[in-house]
């Protein structure tokens, strides 16, 4: 974690603060890549409780879908078709390209089509009514471990996750802690490099 005061978290987080708060440069939770590496096994995953999102975030999910329906889908086709009339698709490069690429767009179609079928809507917490940490809770916190200054972030859905813009997921080790709290409580979070120490400051 950042000791300056006023930083918002951003592209100079570490590989463990990403992991903390629910995004990894080396596992990426991009919408661009979904489910691709889980295929089947990750929508049967994600249909085992419920999508939270924002309004915001769940009209960006129905747009990637209604575009990838309506015109990677044709894209797609479209480079089939040609590849197919080069001929032989036993040594067809371009064939299989497009078959990989078609397969990769349908797991991701069906990831989008269950997040958006089991999706919970949140909303932002109002200002001063709430002292219990939830999914659309701002909330600041420290570090008592390493001393930090405190930090203020949004928990939001894990399709919504952004720690660059202070929005952790509920689901990332500090989410998951912090969730259902008061302010003032402490709690462990289990990190890649040990046990951590957090207080939550503030509620709003």
């Amino acid at each position: 974690m950042n000791k300056d005061e006023n930083k918002i978290p951003g592209d100079d987080l570490t590989e463990e603060d990403l992991a903390l708060t629910g995004k990894s440069t080396i596992s990426s939770d991009d919408d661009s890549t979904g489910d691709d590496d889980d295929g089947e096994e990750g929508v049967a995953r994600s249909s085992e409780h419920q999508t939270f999102v924002t309004r915001e975030g769940l009209k960006k999910l129905q747009d990637e879908l209604d575009d990838l329906e309506q015109n990677k889908r044709k894209e797609i086709a479209k480079k089939l078709k040609e590849a197919i009339s080069y001929g032989d698709l036993s040594e067809n490069s371009e064939y299989e390209d497009a078959k990989n690429e078609q397969a990769l767009l349908e797991g991701r179609i069906a990831s989008l089509r269950n997040m958006i079928k089991h999706a919970k809507i949140i909303t932002e917490s109002k200002k001063g009514k709430s002292n219990i940490v939830k999914i659309g809770s701002t909330v600041t916190i420290q570090n008592l471990t390493d001393g930090d200054a405190p930090e203020t972030f949004t928990i939001v859905g894990s399709t919504e996750a952004d720690p660059a813009k202070a929005k952790i997921s509920n689901e990332s080790p500090i989410g998951s802690a912090i969730l259902d709290k008061e302010a003032g409580s402490e709690v462990i979070v289990h990190a890649p490099a040990g046990d951590l120490k957090y207080k939550i400051v503030k509620i709003k």
